[in-house]
């Protein structure tokens, strides 16, 4: 029986240690590789072109969204399933647009995320539970956009348009965070968030928005 090819990518070396235990006492599953960034993770994806990735959201020097969209493009057939303790629909909703094909909170019980894994090997989608309802009944709800209509920056709040303007501007989140004196957890959630009311899906979505808005000309700088 050919087994399903893993790879886990997440900063946090006891954790993969336990995941790396949970997989390989699986009888249909080895992991082949494992990822301390998001930056190693794709190099590692694209040389061994595993069939699942468990991809943490939230790593140093490429994130899990940037991350899964670069995979997305370069090696289509790899499924990624996001790992996160994030229960927030911005997260959600960014990691499925960048080509996530599963979503599982790291709260949830060991057999969940195996049964995750092999979903998502299988080639189906896998929501956590605890997120599923809320996101059916957001799409229901949300009001379709005329094709081409770009939101508009009232849509932000102050917080997320500070923490958008300075990702535009090319800090990294803990630059970010120093500088407004958050943590670095609470500026990517506001940077998931703002990303999701604007629909943008990357860093280079982020500065044609910033362009367009002339928050990068020289008067408009981080202050």
């Amino acid at each position: 029986m050919d087994r399903l090819r893993v790879l886990l990518a997440d900063d946090h070396a006891v954790l993969r240690e336990g995941l790396r235990l949970l997989v390989e006492a699986q009888p249909d599953m080895e992991v082949v590789a494992q990822a301390g960034g998001g930056r190693e993770a794709v190099q590692l994806v694209e040389r061994l072109r595993p069939d699942v990735v468990v991809m943490d959201v939230s790593m140093p020097d490429l994130d899990g969204a940037e991350a899964t969209e670069r995979l997305h493009a370069s090696c289509p057939e790899v499924r990624v399933l996001a790992l996160t303790r994030h229960a927030d629909q911005g997260y959600l909703r960014r990691l499925l647009r960048a080509g996530a094909t599963g979503y599982v909170l790291k709260k949830s019980a060991a057999e969940a995320l195996v049964g995750a894994i092999r979903t998502v090997g299988d080639g189906g989608t896998w929501i956590d539970p605890a997120l599923a309802g809320a996101l059916v009944s957001h799409l229901l709800a949300a009001p379709q956009a005329e094709p081409g209509e770009a939101p508009h920056r009232a849509d932000l709040s102050q917080r997320e348009e500070q923490v958008l303007r300075l990702v535009a501007w090319g800090q990294s989140n803990k630059e970010i965070a120093a500088k407004l004196g958050l943590s670095v957890k609470t500026v990517e959630s506001y940077k998931a968030t703002a990303q999701e009311k604007l629909q943008l899906r990357c860093r280079t979505d982020i500065v044609r928005y910033a362009l367009a808005r002339k928050w990068l000309s020289d008067d408009q700088g981080p202050e």
